[in-house]
């Protein structure tokens, strides 16, 4: 299924990183960038309040992401040499607390734009993945049994291997 609104923010961000490269600071991205959405007319809000719910309860404390697109989508921008998976954790937690579904982690500072688009859907009636679910015994190909058993007889050679 194809996101359009999606496709669009990625495609004014390629704009934004084609015309400025890497080596900037998050904040001329994110001005860059909303320039950009304007001129795309893609609607968007810059550093907008929201609201953070705990169990049901709204905090005090509020979350601002860099853009909310089209009323729904969250989009963070990061000036990094590499994503990692710490900065799509923290824009999952934004998406639950929020109750929106839609993110976009845009990073400016690798060579080439890098980014993710990552949706949250928690439906209340799902229920939770069983941990430890119970999978069919997988039938190995002969070629596969023996690549194995060559690495199991090699384990004890590893630490002399290493000494040398």
């Amino acid at each position: 299924m194809r996101d359009e609104r999606t496709y669009k923010i990625i495609g004014a961000a390629i704009e934004v990183h084609k015309e400025l490269g890497s080596g900037f600071l998050e904040a001329v991205y994110q001005e860059a960038l909303g320039k950009e959405f304007g001129f795309q007319g893609i609607p968007f809000k810059a550093q907008p309040v929201i609201g953070i719910a705990y169990k049901g309860k709204a905090l005090d404390k509020t979350y601002q992401p860099d853009f909310l697109c089209y009323e729904e989508s969250i989009v963070e921008i990061k000036a990094i040499s590499a994503l990692s998976g710490l900065e799509e954790a923290q824009l999952i937690n934004y998406l639950k607390a929020t109750g929106l579904h839609v993110g976009l982690l845009l990073n400016f500072g690798s060579k080439s734009l890098e980014y993710k688009r990552l949706v949250y859907n928690l439906r209340e009636s799902a229920q939770p993945a069983d941990p430890f679910p119970v999978l069919p015994p997988v039938k190995h190909k002969r070629k596969v049994e023996r690549g194995r058993q060559f690495w199991v007889n090699l384990l004890p050679l590893i630490p002399l291997l290493l000494c040398h």
